[in-house]
């Protein structure tokens, strides 16, 4: 596991890797987008299967792209389920 950026910049450009360019600004809020509230805030995680978490995220390859979904347990911290769709 990278202890540090450089150790990681180091394997990625040892590897052949490169990210994808960030786009300006995608971070900042704009004034027309709904801003909801962070309902576990506050709150604390005391046993497993209280809090779960998904994620979606995109992997480009060759051929296109796929689609990465994970359901995590927020007090293991473990992925309980994973599938990529195309």
């Amino acid at each position: 596991m990278a202890r540090s950026r450089r150790e990681s910049a180091a394997w990625m450009r040892e590897m052949g890797l490169k990210t994808l360019s960030a786009r300006p600004m995608t971070s900042l809020p704009q004034k027309e987008h709904s801003i909801y509230p962070y309902f576990l805030r506050g709150k604390r995680v005391r046993y497993p299967n209280q809090v779960w978490a998904s994620d979606i995220t995109y992997l480009k390859l060759d051929t296109g792209y796929v689609y990465l979904v994970a359901i995590m347990d927020l007090y293991s911290r473990k992925v309980s389920s994973w599938n990529i769709f195309q």
